[in-house]
């Protein structure tokens, strides 16, 4: 039914019209630049003196220095955002995520676009979205570490069809918007295939690792209903994770065998690194992390290991994000060995990096799009769309399998979490040109509402630590 369905939805949307070039849209990530002076007529006398001052303004903003006001800014500004969203019972990521848009021309750019522009010249962006981009894929790598293939053993059955009803409900409500909003939405000349799968996948995203943070805040990670949730959104992310890799190998081949090709190379990388690098890691990680002396060069090593993942499915031609989760997924689950890369990689990554990569997303959001009633409407729409798709969808396979309604009803307000992979999804959207700059708002703003409303559903419904799980017959 749901290839079907998906089949239904691409053949039909093959007929619409080519998307309308809208002037008032730009699909560029850089803010606008101030305007060039006109140049003062000078005398002799004057022009060393100008010279001069312009060399030392120019040392002053070299790129080095730019960019580590950008990151002092980024930092602080995450951290405060984030300590008062913790105030108010929402993760501190998610604080993090609004100081990011708060940085971008949706706010500080509204009420001061000086400030912006000296923050954030446009010749600075490029290093500083490189920057973001190693922080993502760092995180993507402690996100695949995170996974819990011996949970998903024991959860197996009630998880995958939890999770399997979250992406394909979605997934189908999401291609079928598609059919509405991409004549007037989607980026001029873009085919209508990769824009509908790219939407389906986008309201089929769960963010697992805020969604475990949320968990533990909750003293839940451990209960039946939170090792379910946790199993659901696991197996979620990687089913989502490959979807979004044919839909890359399809967006960007240059025919259909370029993309049999691009499927069947990352197949193979797959299993290459499953059945053939996972089982020897195992061996020879466990006999370098019982030695301190080894501690700096295994971290050396399993960073090169990770950043030669996500180079070769980079490519391959899918994304560098993809190796980093998959790099993450084979590393052996020894508890110390854990413990020793989460104190390393995922404190300063967390810190520092990403950070960077929210206020980068920032940049490329601009509220202002949304500059009628009728785009208001859409991206309520899209919304709605995406809350009926994974919360509900979630929500009646979880009654399907036995669960009662009100532990129903929490696990698709879990499974409904955005939050931060969704900003990483729209991104790679963004990039491949998939994504206008209007529509990409749009999706930031449903990423934002359904990850906000995650806390206070839960609240609502009183899922506490003592939440015992009732089973009906």
């Amino acid at each position: 039914m749901f290839g079907a369905g998906l089949w239904l939805i691409l053949t039909t949307g093959a007929r619409l019209n080519s998307p309308r070039t809208i002037s008032t849209v730009s699909n560029s990530p850089q803010p606008s630049s101030a305007p060039t002076p006109a140049p003062n007529s000078t005398n002799a006398s004057q022009t060393p003196q100008t010279d001069a001052s312009k060399t030392a303004e120019g040392n002053q903003r070299s790129a080095l220095s730019i960019l580590l006001l950008q990151i002092i800014v980024i930092i602080i500004l995450a951290r405060l955002f984030g300590a008062v969203f913790r105030r108010i019972g929402q993760p501190p990521v998610m604080g993090e995520m609004v100081a990011g848009i708060a940085l971008g021309p949706s706010l500080l750019g509204w009420l001061y676009p000086p400030a912006m522009l000296f923050l954030f010249p446009p010749a600075s962006l490029a290093a500083l979205g490189l920057l973001s981009q190693v922080g993502v894929v760092l995180f993507m790598f402690v996100v695949g570490m995170e996974l819990d293939v011996q949970l998903l053993r024991e959860k197996a059955s009630a998880a995958i069809m939890i999770s399997h009803a979250s992406i394909f409900f979605p997934f189908l409500l999401g291609a079928s918007l598609a059919l509405l909003v991409y004549p007037t939405l989607a980026p001029a000349e873009s085919s209508f295939a990769p824009f509908a799968l790219f939407l389906g996948i986008a309201m089929s995203i769960t963010a697992f690792p805020v969604l475990a943070r949320i968990l533990a805040d909750r003293g839940l990670s451990q209960s039946h209903l939170g090792s379910i949730a946790l199993a659901c959104a696991a197996i979620d992310d990687v089913s989502a994770w490959c979807m979004l890799a044919l839909v890359i190998a399809i967006s960007e081949s240059a025919g259909f065998t370029s993309s049999l090709m691009t499927v069947a190379l990352t197949l193979v990388f797959i299993a290459a690194m499953l059945f053939v690098v996972k089982p020897k890691l195992a061996g020879l990680i466990e006999r370098r992390v019982a030695d301190p002396k080894a501690a700096r060069g295994l971290l050396a090593a399993v960073v090169a290991f990770l950043l030669a993942s996500a180079w070769v499915t980079d490519r391959i031609g899918i994304h560098a994000l993809f190796g980093a989760f998959l790099a993450g997924v084979v590393m052996p689950t020894i508890p110390s060995f854990e413990t020793f890369l989460k104190t390393r990689l995922e404190a300063f990554t967390s810190a520092a990096l990403l950070p960077l990569f929210f206020v980068f997303t920032g940049l490329r959001t601009e509220i202002a799009l949304l500059n009628d009633w009728s785009g208001w409407l859409v991206c309520l729409g899209i919304t709605l769309v995406a809350v009926a798709g994974k919360l509900g969808g979630s929500m009646l396979m979880a009654r399907w399998t036995s669960m009662n309604w009100r532990d129903s009803f929490a696990i698709g307000v879990l499974m409904n979490t955005r939050g931060l992979v969704e900003l990483v999804v729209l991104n790679i959207g963004y990039d491949l040109g998939i994504l206008s700059a209007r529509i990409f708002a749009m999706m930031v703003i449903m990423a934002l509402a359904t990850t906000f409303m995650t806390a206070p559903l839960l609240s609502l419904v009183k899922i506490k630590s003592s939440t015992v799980p009732e089973v009906s017959t």
